[in-house]
C-alpha cells in the first residue's frame, strides 16, 4: 500500500470519510531519531491524523498537530503541508518509559493543540486538554469541545505502518430530520468501531470500507499521495544567524571555535557557518554558496 489518502461520501447520509496509509514516510520519520516503541506508535497515529485532517481542509498551508505534556513524553509534533508533505518529531525521557506505557502514563497533564498556518490569511490555532485513553479520542474530543463538525478518529501504528480512520459529520443536506440525522451517525460510527488494529493496518481501503460498509452506498475518491519532506534548508537557518546581528554571529562563530552549526530538530540535517560565511551573510551574498572555509 502507497503512502496515500482517499477520501470517501456515503450517498444517502450526511457523512464523508477519509483513510491514511503511512509507510514510507512513517519510516523516514523513525529513521531521524531512535524511538522507544511506544513513542513511535504515538508519533505515527499523529503522523496520521494530521495527513487524514489535510484531506478535509481546503487551504495552502500549514497544519500542525503539537502536543504537550509534565510527563516523559513532553512533546509530540507533526506538520502536515497542504502539498500533503509531513514531518515530525518527539522528545522523550527514555528512562521513564516502560514498553507497554499508555498515552495517559506518558503524557500526564497533556494539552492538545492544531494550528492551520496558512500561507496568505490568520493563523488559527485552538488548545484543548489531552483528555482520553489514546490521541484518536483525545482529536474527537478536541472536535467536540470546539464545537466544529462531529468528527471520528480510528488511529494505529506500529512502527511499520501508521493508519487512521476519520468520519466527519455534514451540514444538513440529504437527511433534514434531526433524529435520522443522528441515527444515521451513530450507525456508521458504531460500524467503524468494529474495525480492528489488524485490519486498519493490513487492509487496503477498498478491501477495508467493504468490510464495514458493504450493505451502504458509498462513493470512494481517487487517491492522494503523502510523502516525507523536511521544510528545513540552508537558507532558512541562516536567517537565525542574521537576526543576531553580525557582531553577536561572528562572536558566536568564534565562541564555537572558528564554525557553529545550526541543526534540524525534525531531519538532523546539519547546517554549519564560518566567519567568511557569516561575512558573506552580511555583505548581501546570500547562504546558499558557503564559502570554500566551510567544514
Amino acid at each position: 500500500m502507497p503512502d496515500q489518502t482517499q477520501r470517501f461520501l456515503f450517498d444517502d447520509s450526511d457523512v464523508r470519510g477519509e483513510i491514511a496509509t503511512l509507510e514510507e514516510s512513517y519510516q523516514h520519520v523513525l529513521a531521524k531519531h531512535t524511538y522507544p516503541e511506544p513513542v513511535a506508535q504515538l508519533l505515527g497515529e499523529l503522523l496520521a491524523a494530521a495527513a487524514l485532517l489535510v484531506g478535509t481542509l481546503k487551504f495552502d498551508g500549514l497544519l500542525i498537530l503539537q502536543a504537550r505534556s509534565s510527563g516523559a513524553v513532553p512533546l509530540l509534533m507533526v506538520e502536515c503541508s497542504s502539498a500533503r508533505e509531513v514531518r515530525g518529531i518527539a522528545r522523550y525521557h527514555a528512562e521513564q518509559i516502560q514498553p507497554d506505557a499508555t498515552l495517559t502514563e506518558l503524557m500526564p497533564e497533556g494539552m492538545l493543540a492544531i494550528t492551520i498556518d496558512p500561507a496568505n490569511g490568520q493563523r488559527y490555532q485552538g488548545i484543548v486538554d489531552l483528555e482520553g485513553a489514546t490521541l484518536a479520542e483525545c482529536l474527537t474530543n478536541y472536535f467536540a469541545a470546539s464545537e466544529q463538525l462531529p468528527t471520528r478518529f480510528w488511529l494505529n501504528a506500529d512502527s511499520r505502518r501508521a493508519c487512521g480512520l476519520l468520519l466527519q459529520q455534514l451540514p444538513a443536506d440529504r437527511l433534514k430530520d434531526p433524529e435520522e440525522r443522528d441515527a444515521s451517525w451513530e450507525h456508521l460510527r458504531t460500524l467503524a468501531d468494529t474495525l480492528t488494529a489488524e485490519e486498519l493496518l493490513g487492509l487496503d481501503s477498498e478491501t477495508l470500507l467493504h468490510r464495514l460498509y458493504h450493505q451502504e452506498q458509498l462513493r470512494l475518491f481517487d487517491a492522494l499521495p503523502i510523502r516525507f519532506r523536511c521544510s528545513c534548508s540552508r537558507e532558512r537557518s541562516a536567517r537565525a544567524l542574521v537576526s543576531l546581528g553580525e557582531e553577536d554571529a561572528l562572536q558566536l562563530v568564534a565562541e564555537q571555535g572558528g564554525s557553529v552549526s545550526i541543526d534540524c530538530q525534525f531531519c538532523n540535517e546539519k547546517y554549519t557557518y564560518d566567519a567568511a560565511d557569516v561575512a558573506q551573510l552580511f555583505a548581501g551574498g546570500g547562504s546558499d554558496a558557503p564559502s570554500d572555509t566551510r567544514h
